[in-house]
């Protein structure tokens, strides 16, 4: 532990899921943390427990929808710590389910906070990002790389963020910024908790069998947990993982099949 101190970041989507056990790992690794999501509730409850642990935290909550909002939260950021090192955009859910059957407010609403959001709180951050030669990283996912049919608006946003990557990795070389993307696979969230008891009953299974059942079927080491991805998080942000620029890392036990 210990790798991040001296450091300010910035957690999107940090109220729950991938995003909370990333605040709270950065914050244990030393990192002054700011933490953006849409329920303040879930925000005070997750400040509290880093607190709690001896860590340095605050939360604004806002909608990344709104095109003002990653100015507001970079804003805040600055207010409260004077600047910030580290940006992660992790905020986004897009609705499952068969193309035919999708409307175009359900496509426009999937990329209005994934990637529209991520975009815009990256270009506010940038120049503060540039000042502390920091790190930007976006959390993706693998259907990116392999959608499947029941995501085709998951998939196409993961895609865009990791060309988004790509391209904001070239331009990081010029201005000392660091950029990756981590694709996680499936982790053991409460979105994941709710396909899964979807799962369970359609097969009629109880949940930790039909759990084992789709690892079976999909071919992959296990379920991943919110702390892997955290993990991994911290360690391509800290100065261990500086060499890593432009990566599209998939930590998704072996679910990406292609080269």
């Amino acid at each position: 532990m210990g790798r991040l101190n001296g450091t300010t970041s910035i957690v999107t989507g940090a109220s729950r899921g991938i995003g909370c056990g990333i605040a709270k790992r950065f914050a244990a690794e030393g990192s002054r943390v700011v933490l953006s999501a849409r329920d303040q509730g879930l925000l005070d409850q997750a400040v509290g427990d880093i607190r709690a642990a001896g860590g340095t935290a605050s939360a604004i909550s806002l909608d990344l929808c709104l095109a003002g909002a990653p100015q507001r939260l970079v804003d805040f950021a600055v207010k409260e710590y004077g600047g910030f090192d580290i940006v992660v955009n992790n905020a986004g859910a897009t609705k499952r389910g068969k193309f035919l059957e999708l409307s175009d407010a359900e496509f426009a609403d999937g990329f209005a906070l994934k990637y529209f959001g991520a975009m815009r709180v990256s270009r506010a951050a940038w120049p503060h990002l540039k000042a502390s030669r920091g790190s930007l990283l976006f959390i993706s996912g693998a259907g990116g790389r392999t959608p499947g049919a029941e995501f085709s608006i998951g998939g196409s946003v993961n895609a865009a963020l990791l060309s988004l990557t790509k391209a904001l990795a070239e331009l990081g070389i010029e201005d000392g910024v660091q950029v990756n993307c981590i694709n996680p696979g499936s982790v053991r969230t409460a979105r994941y908790t709710v396909r899964l008891n979807a799962l369970a009953k359609q097969l009629g299974l109880e949940p930790a069998d039909a759990e084992a059942e789709y690892v079976r079927e999909h071919r992959v080491t296990r379920i991943g947990e919110v702390e892997d991805i955290a993990a991994l998080a911290a360690f391509v942000v800290s100065a261990e993982g500086r060499l890593l620029q432009g990566s599209l890392i998939d930590m998704d036990a072996g679910s990406t099949k292609t080269i």
